[in-house]
This record gives structure tokens, sequence and C-alpha cells, in this order.
């Protein structure tokens, strides 16, 4: 049994929202590859840059998934700060 039981609500908030959280995002990442306009074809298709050895890259759009993962980090991070400096627990 644990001195504070508050701490346990804690742990639950830190541990499991950011879990659901991936999964949501992954799930997201999984419908929708990239936000769609109209030049995406030409984008995918036209080669931006040619590199020795036969690489090419692209302008292709930057993935759905990785923008929000990136996002869901930031807001993770401030609210895990936020907690635990309120809660006044030493990491």
């Amino acid at each position: 049994m644990r001195f504070f039981d508050l701490l346990n609500n804690l742990h639950i908030f830190m541990y499991l929202f950011p879990a659901l959280g991936f999964i949501l995002v992954f799930g997201l990442a999984l419908a929708y590859s990239h936000f769609r306009s109209q030049g995406d074809q030409q984008r995918f298709i036209e080669i931006a840059h040619r590199y020795p050895e036969g690489l090419e890259s692209r302008d292709a759009p930057f993935p759905l998934a990785m923008t929000m993962i990136i996002i869901a980090t930031v807001v993770w991070a401030f609210f895990y700060i936020l907690f635990v400096g309120i809660s006044g627990l030493v990491i």
C-alpha cells in the first residue's frame, strides 16, 4: 500500500493516457498517410534533387502521423512537467 493514494492516479495518467494517445495516432497513420492537396501526385513523381550513387529526393508532403506524434510528444512533456510540478514530486 502506498503512503499517498494520489500517486497511483498520477502514474495511471502518465502511463495509460500517452499509450492510448499513441494507439490513436498510429490508427490515424494507417488511415491517412498525409494531408491531401491538389499538387500531391505531381510532387510524388517530380524529382527535386539527385545525389551521388543514384539517390533521389522528392518534395513529398510531410506525413500526418509524424506531425501528430511530434505534437503529442510536446503536449505530453508539457503536461508531465506541469503535473509533476503541481504535485511536488521529486523526479
